[in-house]
């Protein structure tokens, strides 16, 4: 594990191999996996998970109630939220729950509003304002974010008949997008 010396790192939960960089704040009660990188200028609260294989870019605030699987990217500057009617010295009685699936990559400078899940392998565009839960292998995008897609395991975006730029016809079996033969 590494932890930049200007890293203010309270949490003891945290796994092997893990790097932490400088300007990090990491709340008492969170709990990182192994092989993550958290970058620069990064806020993670208490009530959080993270799992292992994780990239967490500069500039991103993970808040109580965060929820993140393996193998997630989360994008420089991507915003997060966790009551949807915030107040003033007013704290709810328990703060929305925000689920990222296993694989899911969120692009730079995207708002992921509290309260929903993101699929597995499910790819977010950058700049995007993600309002409503997305399902698995799905590409969305836009302000507010919709479906335009979907992308496989190995991050090949097709469009929404499930054809690659190409022309190869795909399709979801046991929740696994493949090409047909």
């Amino acid at each position: 594990m590494f932890i930049h010396q200007l890293a203010d790192v309270q949490s003891k939960n945290i796994g092997e191999s893990t790097s932490i960089w400088q300007f990090v704040i990491i709340l008492p009660k969170a709990k990182i996996g192994i092989n993550c990188n958290i970058c620069s200028h990064v806020f993670i609260e208490n009530v959080v998970s993270i799992g292992n294989n994780v990239t967490i870019k500069n500039g991103v605030q993970i808040w109580d109630g965060i929820i993140i699987d393996d193998d997630v990217f989360i994008g420089p500057n991507v915003t997060f939220t966790n009551d949807l009617v915030p107040r003033s010295k007013k704290f709810p009685n328990k703060f929305l729950q925000t689920k990222i699936k296993t694989g899911c990559s969120i692009g730079a400078n995207a708002t992921i509003i509290g309260g929903i899940t993101l699929g597995k392998h499910s790819f977010v565009g950058a700049g995007s304002v993600v309002t409503k839960s997305i399902e698995d292998f799905s590409v969305y995008y836009g302000n507010p974010a919709t479906k335009r897609g979907y992308i496989t395991k190995d991050g090949e975006v097709l469009d929404l008949t499930m054809r690659n730029i190409q022309g190869k016809q795909f399709s979801l079996i046991k929740n696994e997008i493949i090409p047909n033969d």
